[in-house]
């Protein structure tokens, strides 16, 4: 989890509360405080992770690990009442999807990538959490296209999509390399790849296939043939209709464009519409 470190006094009450004990440096991400624990909750101290989150879309995604119960994602050991504080079980196998890319096994990545969404898309039992639906989502590519001409297309691409949703359920949102860890293998007692740092979303599960496809950074994702590559291997592994995957991938990446583009990175933005064109030359 990248961020950059940050003082423990926010976590304070929280270590209290839930018998924890300090076991590594703070970390500030873009949304949430986070801090490397021991639990005491069931004995010996359990490796796990507190992580306080400040904004809407991290409280949600407490909801949504919570829905999971464990099933795909990092187990959720305590939560508080609004969802601002949370207590997941810390995943550190020694495995990872975005070395296994850089390694040469990229397909492999890509299928253990759409192995895990497949896990957390699986319908379950019981009510839904509070989630946002993934065309409000998309309101900063919509804002976004009336500033940029560049984003016209990938907005008329994204509404043709939202208005016809297939296969609609709770999205992780940033389904990627980097969120989905080493829980161990299952054939030795692990739990296999476990996702973390969900958004809470709800829509068509295409779009988190779509996300994955864009990374685990821009040079691997630009690199000539790949999309179109594993495109094919996610559409094949995910069983989604490439053509509708590749649009999905369009619309994906001028939402990100226009979020670099109000952060006034036009070089980040520039890539994500570099392969937002790679992707409309599959439809």
């Amino acid at each position: 989890m990248e961020g950059t470190l940050w003082p423990v006094l926010p976590f304070t009450p929280w270590l209290t509360r839930w018998h924890l004990t300090p076991d590594g440096e703070p970390l500030r991400t873009h949304g949430s405080d986070l801090l490397p624990v021991l639990w005491h909750g069931q004995g010996e101290g359990q490796a796990a992770m507190l992580k306080l989150a400040r904004s809407e879309e991290e409280r949600r995604g407490a909801g949504l690990m919570q829905f999971w119960q464990g099933d795909g994602a990092a187990r959720v050991l305590a939560v508080s009442e609004d969802g601002a504080a949370l207590l997941l079980e810390r995943v550190s196998g020694c495995r990872s999807l975005t070395a296994l890319v850089h390694a040469g096994h990229d397909d492999e990545a890509t299928r253990l990538l759409c192995a895990a969404a497949a896990r957390l898309h699986r319908p379950r039992p019981g009510p839904l959490p509070p989630l946002l639906p993934l065309a409000d989502w998309f309101r900063g590519l919509f804002a976004g296209e009336k500033q940029d001409t560049r984003l016209h297309f990938p907005a008329a691409v994204a509404r043709q999509l939202l208005a016809s949703p297939q296969e609609v359920g709770p999205l992780h949102g940033d389904l990627h390399h980097a969120n989905v860890l080493d829980g161990g293998d299952p054939g030795q007692g692990g739990r296999g790849w476990l996702a973390i740092d969900p958004k809470g979303l709800h829509g068509e599960r295409g779009y988190d296939h779509a996300n994955l496809l864009c990374n685990p950074d821009p040079a691997t994702a630009l690199r000539p043939g790949r999309l179109e590559r594993q495109l094919a291997v996610a559409a094949h592994a995910a069983r989604l209709d490439p053509a509708r995957l590749a649009r999905w991938v369009m619309a994906y990446t001028g939402l990100s464009a226009a979020w670099w583009l109000e952060d006034g990175r036009e070089a980040e933005a520039a890539q994500m519409l570099a392969l937002g064109e790679r992707a409309r030359r599959l439809f």
